[in-house]
């Protein structure tokens, strides 16, 4: 057996780099503010451009943080901005996804009921199946095929990046990552334009047309827009879709983690319940569900929660393009955006197929 170890820098860039780090026998050492404050007003600044623009002209915050950041790639070269960058890409994301668990209560899913939350369910399974075939058909192997079905499935940009903190680079790398976040953001771009349309053609109920609209876009924010764009009544219907499907991700999460094993890829003679190796910020968004559930918080709290949860997960967007490498997504081309395109289509047959039948 070889004893060579990889170097550590090619797994700085990366969200998951602790799983490496873990392996050390001399622990990591602590960023200081002075390593990481270069790094971040770097990531701050780009963000601050992407939130303009996306203010200005109508596109998603998210896809214009991941362009700006990949035509700021080159930044993550300085030897002053590596630690501020792998900071916000590693933090940043996991205090936004826990954010995410202010706006929503064991109530509101309830309020759904078992029939029209059986075939949410549906849906769900639809696009990761989906995920799966379109990752086999191009080539792309199980692991992009799960990412893409995810984060179709739950709740776009966010639901990614927890799963690929669980999937881990040594299993998919960061190029296809990264174009099939670019993919998921551009899908629920053109969701929020597409679907609302279809759905006044189709003379669907504001009832049915909130269903599925709440039930196939990505992305949270344009999901609930899409509902607005239509009625209130849609509006409100596709909020209660949306955030139901965005509870579901601490245990979609933690099925991936018990489906994917170990990450080395052997089998493991640990219990199941220790094989699940569920990340902490997903138990804490959990957490904040359950407390949400039993206790009102005050309602600017959870639109408070909700603009910090965006911003963050948009630093952390930002952040992980500016430390891609643009010559691994040249090379890697358009194959990765094939299970992005079956999931998102599946997802949105699905949720036809179940709101004419169902709701």
């Amino acid at each position: 057996m070889s004893s060579q170890r990889p170097d550590p820098g090619l797994y700085a860039g990366d969200l998951f780099g602790e799983f490496y780090q873990a392996e050390q026998k001399t622990p990591a050492k602590r960023p200081t503010l002075g390593a990481i404050l270069p790094g971040l007003t770097t990531c701050l600044v780009a963000a601050f451009a992407a939130m303009w623009l996306a203010e200005h002209y109508g596109f998603p915050a998210i896809l214009l943080g991941l362009l700006i950041g990949l035509s700021l790639h080159f930044l993550s070269d300085h030897p002053a901005l590596g630690e501020g960058l792998d900071f916000a890409a590693r933090h940043f994301l996991r205090f936004g996804i826990v954010l995410l668990g202010l706006q929503v209560t064991l109530s509101q899913i309830s309020a759904i009921g078992w029939l029209p939350f059986a075939g949410l369910l549906a849906i769900m399974v639809a696009s990761f199946a989906a995920g799966l075939a379109g990752a086999a058909v191009s080539g792309q192997g199980r692991y992009s095929g799960l990412l893409a079905g995810g984060a179709t499935a739950i709740c776009g940009a966010s639901a990614a990046l927890a799963l690929y903190a669980i999937i881990g680079r040594d299993r998919l790398d960061q190029a296809r990552f990264t174009i099939t976040l670019m993919g998921v953001a551009l899908a629920s771009a053109l969701a929020l334009s597409i679907y609302p349309l279809i759905a006044s053609a189709l003379g669907l109920s504001a009832e049915q047309a909130g269903y599925l609209v709440g039930a196939s876009i990505h992305d949270a924010a344009q999901a609930i827009g899409g509902g607005y764009a239509i009625s209130d009544a849609a509006g409100e219907q596709a909020t209660i879709i949306k955030l139901a499907r965005v509870a579901l991700l601490a245990p979609v999460v933690a099925l991936v983690a018990l489906w994917v094993g170990e990450i080395g890829g052997q089998p493991s003679q640990k219990p199941m319940w220790r094989r699940l190796s569920v990340p902490w910020f997903i138990l804490a968004f959990l957490a904040l569900v359950l407390v949400n559930s039993v206790m009102a918080f005050p309602p600017a709290l959870a639109e408070n929660g909700l603009a910090a949860s965006k911003f963050l997960l948009l630093l952390a967007v930002t952040a992980t393009a500016m430390r891609s490498k643009l010559s691994l997504l040249l090379e890697a081309g358009w194959r990765p955006l094939v299970p992005v395109l079956a999931a998102t289509i599946a997802s949105f047959v699905a949720a036809l197929l179940v709101t004419v039948t169902l709701i």
